[in-house]
């Protein structure tokens, strides 16, 4: 069993100082907007993933006229109670805490709390460019796999270094390929790890989206998606000398596992450009939903589900098949944020859970 029983926030985003206590499986978050839903959930993915889920800045996430954070969460852990602290000192500096052991490395925490996030914005995962696709994918295996994490971050480190001396060799009109030659050997070595794990994964990963999609539109529409890399065609050392001459004209790596996707159609024609809005969501959900169903099984426990703002734009019928999925044939918890409390009160009734519903007002007070 994985839960978060309680979570205290200080000065983050809009709270000065809130403590909330988490005493069901299934917790409703009502509210206007801008009273802190959202912010309450990204607090949340913060104990997990050690930054927030809507911005790249720390600093972004502080209170307006403040000076740091600080966000404490408790958990229980098979039946074990851990501790979660993240703290953005006034000097810009961030530091996790463990048990109360600070962390050398942040990216020794990821997968120690499993937690899978759904948001409106999460749609350009489908509708926008590969980069969110492949986002998509390695934050999943980074809570998997350690190995994968840190080739990953090697990868991109390395990717960059060969960018910037392809940049050095054009401008000082150089031929000495020598350290060029080093950083091919490290790409491949690191990209040749991040493709097969992702090429692997994607074999399990694809068919749970299909079956997910299914389930949520109600009907069986012909969504076809695979795995997309340079690195099926050849082995990645072969491409990087096929295109360096390439690579140097441009003046950029324009092959690697950096430039991987997944192609999703239907009816043989581009998914984004084509389907509805419903269809996109449903989309994004079977997305999530297979992300969820993986690290389930891969961790023996259901990871956090975290919903925001889902009932939005989204028909009767696919909004009943994801809550029944999430709420009734999970165990996990799950948080889920809306603006009409009675709306989330009518869906959690109908499906004939018991729920805690949090009430936020623009003071961030709470009520049960």
């Amino acid at each position: 069993m994985f839960r978060l029983t309680n979570i205290s926030v200080y000065q983050f985003k809009n709270y000065l100082h809130s403590s909330f206590s988490f005493n069901e499986r299934i917790i409703g978050v009502c509210g206007n907007n801008g009273v802190g839903k959202t912010n309450l959930l990204d607090a949340i993915y913060y104990l997990c993933f050690t930054k927030s889920y809507f911005t790249k800045s720390d600093a972004q996430n502080v209170r307006y006229g403040a000076q740091g954070f600080r966000i404490e969460g408790e958990f229980e852990v098979n039946d074990e109670c851990e501790k979660a602290v993240c703290i953005l000192r006034e000097t810009g500096k961030k530091e996790f805490f463990w048990h109360e052991a600070l962390y050398e490395k942040f990216s020794a925490h990821i997968g120690k709390l499993p937690c899978v996030i759904i948001a409106p914005d999460d749609v350009q995962i489908i509708t926008a460019g590969s980069e969110e696709r492949r986002r998509f994918i390695d934050a999943l295996l980074c809570q998997l796999d350690a190995k994968y994490l840190q080739s990953l971050m090697d990868y991109n480190r390395t990717l960059q270094q060969r960018n910037s001396l392809l940049k050095a060799l054009a401008e000082r009109k150089q031929h000495d390929h020598h350290l060029l030659d080093v950083y091919d050997e490290q790409l491949v070595k690191t990209g040749t790890y991040v493709f097969e794990e992702r090429k692997r994964f994607s074999e399990n990963l694809l068919p749970l989206v299909k079956k997910f999609y299914v389930e949520i539109a109600g009907a069986d529409e012909p969504v076809d998606i695979k795995y997309e890399s340079q690195a099926l065609s050849s082995s990645f050392e072969n491409l990087l000398k096929q295109f360096r001459e390439k690579d140097l004209m441009l003046q950029r790596s324009s092959i690697g596992v950096h430039k991987d996707d997944i192609d999703i159609s239907m009816n043989g024609q581009s998914f984004k450009s084509f389907a509805s809005q419903g269809q996109r969501k449903s989309l994004l959900f079977a997305l999530k939903l297979a992300e969820f169903e993986i690290l389930k099984n891969e961790k023996g426990f259901a990871p956090l589900l975290l919903l925001d703002d889902v009932f939005e734009k989204l028909d009767e019928s696919r909004m009943q098949n994801l809550l029944r999925r999430a709420c009734i044939e999970n165990s996990g918890q799950v948080f889920i944020t809306d603006t009409h409390g009675e709306r989330i009160k009518s869906h959690f009734e109908r499906l004939s859970i018991k729920y805690q519903l949090i009430d936020l007002y623009a003071s961030g007070s709470l009520t049960l």
